[in-house]
């Protein structure tokens, strides 16, 4: 796969469109590049974190070239999202799904057919039929004309990746059956496996690959000890009167904590498959809407909607991979804005996610499925090693995405308040001398077994394999497993060991390991108290909170979007982003070309909203200072 640099200077025809479109004066780090991939008809594959802007760079392409996109997506709610801002932005957009009467959906294909459209928003099952493939596809290239395929979600395709949707594998026939339309493949989420994979499964033709840093930089993370505080801290971050989720594991936690945050005075809504779909609807759209403050859901909810003004997430249990956690937790903050991240962890879990991974049996036989069970468990010890590290927890994050990170970030709790740390120095040598021996011997195995060596374990698998006799046998043996464990973790975080992620995870050593054997280096270790008996971490303090006026005008920039997007019965970010309201709540614009150039301005909201907003700035705030 190619990796395409961006220009350094985009072309004045896509600035204009930038702006007219989706109101915005420059684009954001890495959207060129792909913006000008797909306008070259290239395949691509665009790995870019959620709130990254991902969707315009399908987006800006359809409306600049001709024909219509078919964009594939994995969920009706993300669907009508999409469409809704679209059209709010003046773009002719539409989606097939089986939301629709039969009626409604001939009316679209009609559409479709006479190039009513820029882009077409359909589920992988309905694309797929011989309907669509032998009769509606070739139906449009041959009138309107097809611009381009796009799979958005595209780590559905694959197995190692989350959200796994068998239905995406079909996709790669697009390449057979239209081999003149370029495919271009999203996602937020994928390790090098995956995306891998994706390009395997689409048939992606020599594409492009665009990976913009998973770092999101306005999150803050933290992981708290679960225990009797948990609650209270919760409700606590609830009452901030910011919009929350809760993500829990169980349907019965679900209802249970939303019914006790009720009783607390917090509109919070549950979110789960119990529920019948159009309780779902209704409590999703309450939620975007802001008729409801925080919704408490199952890992289901989240991935169809585009609320940007999410400011916390809180994972009141163990999710599942570290892929589902980036994804859930990302889903605070996509405007920019600071926001907090809330992991509560106790060894509980670990049962609880060890009890549902042996039951992942064939469904026929009821014999387990080994190689998911394993997969699974693997995905469990890299989630532990995000809940239980001393290190910063966006270096943990990032080096499971491949990408590099130099710590302190400023913004997690064991940068804000790292722990004393201690020399271990000669615990890291003995550790990485042990599987070097093995190494010598044309073995490797996985922490676990090197920690049983270097304790001295009389297990029957090391006399089997006549370990006993290695010379780094026992001499660890005053250190306890969990400080063992930490340092195994430490030395994965920091490069000096790999571990393989095919469901086998055996260590081997790096180069860096070499400076760290002959002394040249030294390991600092902090060494972390086991989550209930951790103790309070302060919150870090946010940025620097605006002024008070400042402040009291975004609260009423605020209440006039709401009135307006109740009038139009669309979410308030469809009108504008709280970015946006605090662009206007600073800069104050008090002529509508001033308002024109207030990030996520384009023409048709220009046109649609700036004379009220405009007004209100007017009457109820001073300008703003030179």
């Amino acid at each position: 796969m190619r990796s395409t640099e961006p220009s350094p200077v985009a072309s004045l025809e896509l600035l204009r469109a930038l702006k007219q479109w989706f109101g915005y004066d420059r684009f954001r780090p890495g959207q060129e590049a792909v913006v000008r991939d797909a306008l070259a008809d290239k395949d691509l594959l665009a790995v870019m974190p959620t709130g990254g802007g991902k969707s315009l760079c399908f987006q800006l392409p359809a409306l600049l070239k001709p024909g219509t996109m078919i964009v594939v997506s994995p969920l009706i709610a993300l669907m009508q999202d999409q469409v809704r801002l679209l059209k709010d932005n003046g773009i002719s957009a539409s989606y097939l799904n089986s939301s629709l009467d039969s009626a409604e959906s001939a009316n679209r294909i009609r559409s479709l057919l006479a190039g009513d459209y820029r882009l077409l928003y359909v589920a992988p099952e309905r694309l797929m039929t011989l309907e669509f493939l032998e009769s509606l596809l070739p139906r449009l290239i041959e009138g309107p004309g097809l611009s381009a395929f796009t799979i958005d979600e595209a780590h559905c395709v694959s197995e190692w990746g989350h959200d796994f949707r068998p239905e995406y594998r079909r996709l790669g026939d697009l390449r057979a059956r239209f081999p003149d339309t370029p495919c271009y493949a999203f996602t937020a989420t994928a390790t090098e496996r995956v995306r891998a994979d994706i390009v395997q499964q689409l048939a992606l033709r020599e594409p492009s690959l665009h990976l913009a840093s998973f770092n999101r930089a306005n999150l803050y993370y933290a992981v708290r000890p679960k225990g009797g505080r948990s609650y209270a801290e919760l409700l606590a971050l609830a009452r901030g009167q910011h919009s929350g989720i809760v993500y829990c594991l169980s349907r019965k936690r679900v209802d249970e904590l939303s019914a006790k945050l009720c009783e607390d005075g917090i509109v919070a809504l549950p979110y789960h498959a119990g529920l019948s779909a159009q309780a779902r609807h209704e409590h999703q759209e309450r939620y975007i809407r802001d008729d409801a403050q925080v919704i408490v859901a199952t890992v289901a909810f989240g991935m169809g909607i585009n609320k940007l003004d999410v400011r916390w997430v809180v994972h009141y249990d163990l999710p599942k991979s570290m892929e589902g956690y980036y994804q859930e937790a990302g889903r605070a903050g996509r405007d920019g804005e600071p926001a907090r991240c809330i992991l509560y962890y106790g060894l509980g879990d670990i049962h609880t996610a060890e009890f549902l991974i042996s039951r992942k049996l064939d469904p026929v036989s009821g014999e387990p499925l080994e190689a998911e069970q394993r997969v699974a468990r693997q995905q469990l010890r890299r989630l532990l090693d995000y809940a239980e590290a001393t290190d910063c927890r966006r270096l943990v994050q990032l080096r499971y995405f491949g990408e590099t990170y130099s710590p302190p970030c400023g913004a997690c709790d064991n940068c804000v308040e790292p722990k004393e740390k201690q020399d271990w120095t000669l615990e890291a040598q003995q550790f990485l001398s042990c599987i070097a021996r093995l190494n010598q011997r044309g073995q490797r195995f996985g922490a676990a077994y090197i920690i049983e060596v270097l304790r001295g374990a009389k297990t029957e698998k090391i006399e089997r394999n006549g370990h006993e006799t290695l010379s780094t046998y026992g001499i660890g043996s005053r250190r306890s497993v969990d400080e063992w464990r930490q340092l195994a973790r430490a030395l994965l975080h920091q490069g000096h060991v790999q571990e393989t992620h095919d469901g086998f995870p055996v260590l081997t050593l790096t180069e860096r390991a070499r400076t760290l054997l002959r002394g040249e280096e030294a390991l600092m270790l902090a060494i972390a108290a086991k989550p209930e008996k951790a103790r309070r971490r302060k919150p870090a303090a946010d940025q620097d909170a605006p002024l008070p006026a400042e402040e009291a005008l975004f609260q009423r920039l605020r209440t006039l979007r709401k009135s307006l997007a109740d009038e139009q019965a669309v979410p308030p970010y469809v009108v504008f982003a709280d970015a946006a309201l605090r662009a206007m709540a600073r800069d104050r614009p008090r002529s509508l070309t001033a308002f024109a150039a207030i990030p996520g301005v384009g023409a048709r909201k220009l046109d649609r909203y700036g004379a009220r907003f405009v007004e209100l700035i007017r009457d109820e705030a001073p300008e703003a200072p030179a």
